[in-house]
């Protein structure tokens, strides 16, 4: 293979990435050539010259599998020193409680998993500087009892060059090998000589890592990271990022690469501000939520949009959601909260001993008049408090007292202050606010002024009001109205990143929420225009950002790696009807033959066999449909005895099958998925057409559809 030198076949039961091309391999000190000195446990052999292209292949091998080893041990011996390090050391209880938990994060993010390499790669450098000639590339650090590395971490500025490195652009190095894995075991490796001018072909240890089958949650892509990828995961803290990413780029690989990147780039800002993933539902989050611990990152939330605003899931029609979701409603909820403010009918007076002090009521006009709108309502109301006895203080003054700090505390807390605040100034929480926008129509009238129709206010009514807004049920929609309003009476605290993923089903004022949190932060949002699905999905990134409240780059990844060509191909059919704008995207994978499209007589008679036909191969299965039909399409593999999950918007399949209602099909992928009756999916929703191709392009290996129906649009 032209610009490659790989290692023969190699006789190992365990080999799953050989490759037959080539009789060449190189070797440095870090490898054992079979007639010198073998490797020590650290894995070092001194300075010897690095061998030629005369090695054999198979004692490269060993040398390798002995460096696994090591570094294997190595990391065990890490791992044992934090967990013998005591907090007891801490001055006091809660410092203990405080250092024990960084302990205990440290002792998780050393966890060896058996099944996932140490390293995924190496690179042999032109030693011109004072860094290693020689590093091994992987998940995480990994040092010797002499402080010596290794293993680097894939994030280390060293490493960029495994990602980045080409012949034109050698960046320092001359070769870099690829290792290929089966659990946790080295089985093959592959040289790209970067010092030769050739160019590199695509490499079969990498395709074959790209496209193996996957079951269980989503793993880590850090040994396949492309170059565009990779730009994407390393751009600096300060800087949002937006990803447009076709279905299979690996948009959201990236972005929890990104965050990972971040965390051990900037770890000990972010470790006080925080790093959160949003994403659209409990199955995509326990889909992911291994990726970050297999990197060594454990302190991470991970959240969806709707638990971050309270979890309120009240059903509600989506075309009341849509006006609620309008960024209209911003505001029109500031109007509604401020119209709370009332005009003082009568001065403040206050009693001191024998002496009285009054504040007409139209000083107290004029306070409330300089303080309303010019800061947020709760530190207003506090603030109006202070301004109210300050005058009080100064009429104490014109009397010749001499009143400090203390006594102005005593005014502002005392009866008739809060008595005149509670009059002026009502303390209130969201939900009041809310609850009377929406029960009380001439309200709702003066707060929307000109920013809703008539016909919209009408649809934001409540019908039949709940007695109080105690005995309310809110609505996802209503979550992110009151968390506009909680932030309007008080600051809403930030955090340092936030990766959101499907961005463009986000309501304005979900993306509103969202920008909040990261005020003084910096965001990677994740989406694909095509898979908009709710009624108020975007249509430009640009206007995403807007919501935002922030600035960014808009990057787009248009080259798949997952999905076959020929399953793409055909699900892009829909890409006029959905998304005119965008650019139809490419796969790597040829796929041919991964696509049948079935008429049946019955679906749910020929979903049994559909699903056993893909049994037979390895890989997870997902049978798709129409939410309704989920319940339907579990019955006929239960009575044909094929033993399946059902995914639940919070759930975590156990078995190999699984039925996935095509609502939650979004940001998952199978190996092999059958799709029952496509034009149901369509049909189901107003972007059921978006849905369709959401739902069309979780297959990595085969897609299979059964249809009584005729295909809906362009897929005929």
């Amino acid at each position: 293979m032209p610009g490659h030198r790989l290692a023969p076949d190699i006789p190992d039961d365990q080999t799953a990435h050989r490759s037959d091309a080539g009789d060449r391999s190189t070797l440095d000190s870090t490898g054992d050539t079979g007639d010198r000195d073998t490797l020590d446990s650290t894995g070092d052999t001194g300075d010897r010259d690095t061998l030629g292209d005369t090695g054999d292949p198979v004692a490269v091998l060993d040398g390798e599998r002995r460096h696994l080893a090591a570094s294997r041990a190595a990391l065990r011996a890490m791992r044992e020193h934090a967990q013998s390090l005591s907090a007891d050391a801490a001055g006091d209880w809660v410092s203990q409680q405080v250092l024990q938990n960084l302990l205990d994060q440290r002792v998780a993010a050393l966890a060896d998993h058996a099944d996932t390499p140490l390293f995924f790669g190496r690179l042999d450098r032109f030693a011109a500087d004072d860094l290693p000639g020689t590093v091994h590339v992987g998940r995480r650090h990994v040092h010797d009892d002499r402080s010596r590395p290794l293993v680097i971490d894939w994030r280390a500025p060293i490493s960029r060059a495994f990602y980045q490195a080409r012949p034109a652009d050698p960046m320092g190095v001359r070769l870099r090998r690829r290792f290929g894995f089966r659990g946790g075991e080295l089985t093959a490796f592959e040289d790209e000589p970067l010092d030769e001018g050739a160019p590199i072909e695509q490499s079969r240890i990498l395709t074959e890592e790209i496209e193996r089958p996957r079951t269980g949650p989503m793993r880590d892509i850090v040994a396949t990271i492309q170059p565009d990828q990779d730009e994407i995961v390393r751009e600096d803290l300060g800087r949002t990022v937006c990803v447009q990413g076709a279905p299979g780029t690996g948009k959201t690989a990236v972005g929890l690469h990104r965050a990972a990147y971040l965390l051990f780039t900037h770890r000990e800002k972010l470790a006080r501000s925080g790093v959160t993933i949003v994403g659209p539902n409990g199955a995509f989050l326990s889909y992911i939520s291994s990726v970050l611990p297999a990197l060594g990152e454990v302190k991470v939330d991970q959240t969806t949009v709707t638990g971050m605003l309270g979890g309120h899931a009240a059903p509600e029609d989506p075309a009341v959601a849509a006006v609620k979701g309008d960024a209209r409603m911003a505001p029109v909820l500031r109007r509604a909260l401020w119209l709370h403010i009332n005009k003082p009918e009568d001065g403040l007076l206050i009693t001191r001993g024998a002496s009285r002090f009054r504040v007409a009521d139209h000083e107290v006009r004029e306070i409330v008049a300089s303080l309303r709108g010019t800061t947020r309502y709760g530190p207003g109301r506090a603030a109006l408090a202070q301004r109210l006895a300050h005058t009080v203080l100064v009429r104490m003054e014109q009397r010749g007292e001499s009143p400090d700090d203390r006594v102005q505390d005593a005014v502002a807390r005392s009866a008739p202050v809060k008595r005149l605040l509670d009059q002026v100034w009502p303390k209130l929480v969201p939900a009041q606010v809310l609850f009377r926008l929406l029960s009380d129509e001439a309200f709702l009238t003066a707060a929307a002024k000109n920013d809703l129709t008539a016909e919209e206010r009408q649809t934001l009514l409540w019908r039949k009001p709940p007695r109080s807004w105690k005995s309310a049920k809110w609505s996802a929609a209503d979550g992110a109205l009151l968390d506009e309003l909680a932030d309007l009476i008080e600051r809403t605290p930030t955090i340092g990143h936030l990766v959101v993923d499907e961005a463009q089903d986000l309501s304005a004022m979900q993306l509103r929420a969202l920008g909040r949190r990261c005020r003084t932060g910096s965001a990677t949002v994740l989406g694909d225009l095509a898979q908009g699905t709710t009624p108020w999905s975007a249509r430009s990134w640009t206007d995403v950002l807007t919501h935002l409240g922030t600035e960014g780059v808009v990057t787009e990844l248009t080259l798949g790696f997952r999905v076959p060509r020929e399953v793409l191909d055909f699900a892009a059919r829909l890409l006029p009807s959905i998304a005119p704008d965008l650019a139809a995207p490419r796969s790597l994978r040829p796929g041919a033959g991964s696509l049948t499209v079935r008429p049946s007589a019955d679906v749910l008679t020929d979903l049994a066999a559909a699903v056993r036909g893909v049994l037979g191969h390895e890989g997870s299965v997902g049978v798709i449909t129409a939410d309704a039909a989920a319940p339907a399409a579990s019955a006929a593999l239960t009575t044909a005895q094929v033993e399946h999950d059902v995914l639940t918007p919070d759930g975590t399949p156990a078995h190999r099958v699984c039925v996935i209602p095509a609502s939650l099909a979004k940001g998952l992928e199978y190996d092999h998925v059958v799709v029952l009756e496509p034009a149901d999916i369509a049909d189901a929703e107003l972007r059921g057409l978006a849905r369709l191709y959401v739902v069309l392009t979780r297959a990595v290996t085969t897609l299979t559809l059964l249809h009584t129906r005729p295909l809906p649009g362009l897929l005929g």
